[in-house]
C-alpha cells in the first residue's frame, strides 16, 4: 500500500479530496490493464417459491431468487443484458453503492436515469466498480423490491491488494422482509382513500430462507409454536454458516429491506465492526449491531467459544412494534452435528423502541485512519424536514411539504436535451419555516406534489440536514434511513429536537463515517457533507421502499450538460422519445 501522498489523513480538506482523486487515478491506471468484463444474461420473471415455507409469487432472476450474486474486483466492468420478461410491466435494477461514475445512465432509477425496461426488452448496463466493499443490487421500479427483487454484488481489492484486517474465511448475509400479500396489493392499498396498510411483513429473511409456519426455536419471541423439521433441500431450509475453532471470519451483511429495521446479534460470539456501506471504519466491537434497510456492514467474528456447540444468529425487527417474528439461524462448528440446537435461547433483539440503544451504535462509528476528510466549510445548505401528510384525503411522506411524484419522461433525458415540460420548473424549497413545531406541526393544508429538482453546481461542497418531525398519528415519529445515489457523503453529526446553526459546532470534521445511507431518529436531526463531483441526475431517498412510493424522496440535478454518449434506449420513453421519433436524433 502507498504511504505518501496517499495518506495524508490530516492535510487541509481540499488537498485531501484531490490527493484521494489523484489516487483513484492512480489505482485506475493500475488495475485498469488486468481489469476484468464479467458479462451477464439475467431474465427477470415471476416464478412460483417458497422463501418462507409458504408457497407465493416471487420476482427471480434466471430462476433464482435472491438473484445471483455478482463477485469482481475494483476496476473491473460489470455488464449485465437485462431482459425483462414480467409479461405486462416495466423493471430496472439500481445497483446499490456503486456511484456509476461517467454512467449515470445505468444507475437503474426509473424516470431518474432511465426508462421503464418493458416486457420483452432487453437493456444494456455497463459499469465498473470503483471501490472496495460490501454492496448489493435490487429493483427500482414500483415496489419490486417488496418483490423479490434483489441480490449480493461484492466488490474485492485487486489481487496484491490487502484488506487492513485478517479473516480465514467469509459468509455474506443478504437481508430482507417478507409479505405473503403482492406488491400490486401493497400499492393500491397505499394509494387508495382511507389507505389501507397491509401490515408488518410476516416474515425476515436471511439470503431468501426465512421460516412462517414453524420456527427453529418455538415460541422464541413471537414465533410459531411448531419445530421446524428440514431434509436440507427445502427452499425455506436455513442456511447454517459452518465454521472451524479458533478462526476469524469476515461476516458480510447487507440490508435490503423494504420496512423493517433490524438488529444481529450472535450468541457467546461478539462482533468487531470493520465496513460500513464500502468504506472502512476504525474497528469497535460490538454483542449485537442495528442494520437500517439501505445499509450494509463488515463484521469479523473470532470462533474462540465451546467448539462441541452450535450457536444461534437472531435477527429481529427494530424501530417498529415487532409483529414479525424475529429470523434465526445457526453459527455451525464443524465436528458438531447441523441438526444439534443451541440448548439455550436466541440472542433477544433490544425493545424496538430503545433508541438509545440504536444511537450509541451509530456513533461508534467513524471513519479508518487515512480516509478522505470532509471539506471545511460547504457552499450550499439544503434542510429537508420530513413530514407526513394528506392531500386530498390521500395519506403522503412529504419534503418541506412537497410529496415527490416521479415524471414519465426521466430527468437525465429531459435536463440534459432543456426539456422543460417534462418536470416542474420551479425549484423546491430548500427549507423550511423556522417557526414550524416538530412535535406538534400544523395540518399542512398548502401540501403539494411535485417534480422539481435541485440543481446543484459541478464540484461544490454541498451539507443536507435531514430534519425529522411528527407523523399524522400522535406523538409519533418514525426512522427514515436515506440513501444517495451517485455520491457518499460524510455524516457529521446526529442530534436531538430542531437542527440550528449552533449545532454545527457538534460537526466532527477530524473522522465522519462515509456512508451512502444514514438514518434520522425519531425528532431528530442528521447532518451530511458531499462534494458534487458526479454529473448526473440522481436520486435522494427514504429507502423504505412505502415511504418512496407515497413521495418521500427528491432528485439532485448535477451538471448534466457534461454527461456525454448517453444510450438512446435509456431514454425511449416520455418526451425525449417524442424527441427522437420527430428529430431522428440518437445522442
Amino acid at each position: 500500500m502507498s504511504t505518501f501522498p496517499c495518506s495524508l489523513a490530516n492535510s487541509r480538506p481540499r488537498l485531501v479530496l484531490f490527493l484521494t482523486l489523484w489516487c483513484s487515478v492512480i489505482s485506475s491506471m493500475v488495475v485498469g490493464s488486468s481489469a476484468r468484463v464479467h458479462h451477464y444474461k439475467w431474465d427477470v420473471e415471476y416464478m412460483f417459491w417458497s422463501p418462507d415455507c409458504e408457497e407465493r409469487v416471487v420476482m427471480g432472476i434466471n430462476g433464482q431468487f435472491p438473484g445471483p450474486t455478482i463477485r469482481a474486483k475494483v476496476g473491473d466492468i460489470i455488464h449485465v443484458d437485462l431482459t425483462n420478461k414480467l409479461g405486462t410491466e416495466g423493471v430496472v435494477i439500481h445497483w446499490h453503492g456503486i456511484r456509476q461514475l461517467n454512467t449515470p445512465w445505468a444507475d437503474g432509477t426509473a424516470s431518474i436515469s432511465q426508462c421503464p425496461i418493458n416486457p420483452g426488452q432487453t437493456f444494456a448496463y455497463r459499469f465498473v466498480v470503483d471501490k472496495v466493499g460490501t454492496y448489493f443490487y435490487h429493483g427500482h421500479y414500483g415496489m419490486q423490491r417488496s418483490a423479490g427483487l434483489y441480490g449480493s454484488l461484492i466488490v474485492e481489492l485487486p489481487k496484491g491488494q490487502n484488506e487492513p484486517f485478517h479473516y480465514d474465511g467469509e459468509f455474506n448475509l443478504l437481508l430482507s422482509d417478507w409479505w405473503h400479500q403482492s406488491i400490486h396489493e401493497q400499492e393500491v392499498g397505499l394509494n387508495s382513500n382511507p389507505m389501507r396498510w397491509i401490515g408488518e411483513p410476516q416474515t425476515l429473511l436471511i439470503n431468501g430462507r426465512g421460516q412462517y409456519n414453524c420456527s427453529l426455536k418455538p415460541n422464541f419471541g413471537n414465533s410459531s409454536s411448531t419445530q421446524c423439521k428440514f431434509n436440507g433441500t427445502e427452499q425455506c431450509a436455513p442456511q447454517l454458516l459452518s465454521v472451524l475453532p479458533n478462526k476469524t471470519y469476515r461476516v458480510r451483511l447487507a440490508s435490503t429491506t423494504a420496512l423493517a429495521s433490524l438488529n444481529i446479534a450472535i450468541g457467546n460470539h461478539k462482533m468487531v465492526v470493520v465496513e460500513a456501506d464500502g468504506n472502512y471504519v476504525q474497528p469497535f466491537e460490538v454483542e449485537d449491531l442495528d442494520i437500517y434497510s439501505g445499509e450494509s456492514y463488515s463484521v469479523l467474528i473470532n470462533t474462540n467459544q465451546n467448539p462441541n456447540q452450535n450457536y444461534w444468529i437472531s435477527i429481529g425487527v427494530r424501530g417498529r412494534q415487532p409483529k414479525t417474528p424475529p429470523a434465526l439461524t445457526l453459527l455451525h462448528y464443524k465436528g458438531v452435528s447441523a441438526k444439534t440446537l443451541p440448548t439455550g435461547s436466541p440472542p433477544v433483539t433490544p425493545v424496538w423502541n430503545d433508541y438509545n440503544h440504536s444511537k450509541s451504535f451509530t456513533k461508534q462509528i467513524f471513519s479508518l485512519m487515512g480516509s478522505p476528510t470532509p471539506p471545511s466549510k460547504f457552499d450550499r445548505r439544503l434542510v429537508f424536514l420530513n413530514t407526513q401528510n394528506k392531500i386530498n384525503g390521500h395519506i403522503k411522506w412529504s419534503i418541506n411539504n412537497v410529496s415527490f411524484v416521479f415524471p414519465p419522461t426521466p430527468f437525465l433525458g429531459s435536463v440534459k436535451f432543456g426539456l422543460k415540460h417534462a418536470f416542474d420548473q420551479t425549484s423546491p424549497p430548500e427549507d423550511y419555516p423556522r417557526d414550524y413545531d416538530i412535535k406538534n406541526p400544523p395540518p399542512n393544508p398548502n401540501t403539494t406534489t411535485g417534480s422539481g429538482v435541485y440543481k446543484i453546481e459541478y464540484n461544490t461542497t454541498v451539507d443536507i440536514i435531514l430534519q425529522n418531525a411528527n407523523a399524522l398519528n400522535a406523538n409519533t415519529s418514525e426512522i427514515h434511513p436515506w440513501h444517495l445515489h451517485g455520491h457518499d457523503f460524510w455524516v457529521l453529526g446526529y442530534g436531538e429536537g430542531k437542527f440550528t446553526k449552533e449545532d454545527e459546532a457538534k460537526f466532527n470534521l477530524k473522522n465522519p463515517p462515509l456512508r451512502n445511507t444514514a438514518v434520522i431518529f425519531p425528532y431528530g436531526w442528521t447532518a451530511l457533507r458531499f462534494v458534487a463531483d458526479n454529473p448526473g441526475a440522481w436520486a435522494f431517498h427514504c429507502h423504505i421502499e412505502p415511504h418512496l412510493h407515497m413521495g418521500m424522496g427528491v432528485v439532485l440535478s448535477l451538471a448534466v450538460d457534461r454527461v456525454k454518449d448517453i444510450p438512446s434506449d435509456a431514454l425511449s420513453c416520455g418526451l425525449t422519445a417524442k424527441m427522437f421519433l420527430k428529430k431522428r436524433y440518437v445522442p
